[in-house]
């Protein structure tokens, strides 16, 4: 009998607890637990590694929309200069020779003057009919040495010359490549007819940047192709070499 009253404590102790009621709430304080002693779960460094990954994706679409804009702007400010320099060729081209070289005015031709000869027996004899030509020969002479000038200061007008601006991107092999011996590479390339202009180094993405840089080549001197097959001879540093921009001066 005493058995028998001791269960039934049991069972009404047990009813009484609430605990198996509330289960799912133990659960989850367990799981904080253990999540607290051990880390993150596996599924929520998962969905970290994604969300830095998107952060890294957008960080890129950013330098690509900055490098676009970049290029934007220089195309525009050579553009600019393009039209100014084909503005100042059209106007040399129209101004008249005649306009830098003074008018060649003829020498006023003098009437020959009349020579007197004392003869008091013939007045026929007084009058020369025919004069003398050397007022003639002397402005002859002036109007040659004039026009002999103006012909040698033509002669000393230096010709035009035909010239390009042309825009490189020089591309390296990874981001560990020494970008300032890079561009010390490209600039030791000298030819006659050639002249670096400025540079600046542009990002391409993973860390990797490219040499953007500038240069003046006489047409009939300097072609783009020597050009790449000599900068591309430093295989060390430069992975290969485009033409972004090409413009006649």
């Amino acid at each position: 009998m005493p058995k028998q009253s001791t269960n039934m404590s049991g069972l009404q102790c047990l009813a009484s607890e609430n605990i198996w009621f509330d289960k799912q709430r133990y659960d989850e304080a367990e799981r904080c637990f253990y999540e607290g002693a051990n880390g993150p779960s596996t599924e929520q460094r998962q969905s970290s590694s994604h969300a830095g990954g998107d952060q890294e994706l957008v960080s890129r679409m950013k330098s690509l929309e900055l490098e676009n804009q970049s290029l934007h702007k220089v195309v525009k400010e050579m553009r600019a200069a393009l039209q100014k320099l084909e503005s100042r060729v059209v106007m040399l081209e129209k101004s008249p020779a005649s306009a830098a070289v003074p008018c060649v005015k003829a020498a006023p031709v003098k009437a020959a003057p009349v020579k007197q000869v004392e003869n008091g027996d013939d007045d026929d004899d007084d009058i020369d009919l025919f004069g003398s030509d050397d007022e003639d020969e002397e402005a002859t002479r002036l109007k040659q040495e004039r026009i002999d000038a103006y012909a040698a200061k033509k002669s000393k007008k230096p010709a035009l010359i035909a010239k390009s601006s042309i825009l490189l991107d020089v591309k390296p092999w990874d981001d560990e490549t020494d970008m300032a011996k890079l561009e010390e590479c490209v600039r030791s390339v000298q030819m006659d007819g050639l002249l670096w202009g400025a540079s600046k180094l542009v990002p391409v993405g993973y860390g990797i940047k490219k040499l953007q840089i500038n240069c003046v080549v006489e047409d009939d001197k300097v072609g783009t192709d020597i050009l790449e097959e000599e900068i591309t001879k430093f295989e060390d540093y430069i992975q290969s070499v485009d033409v972004a921009a090409f413009n006649k001066i």
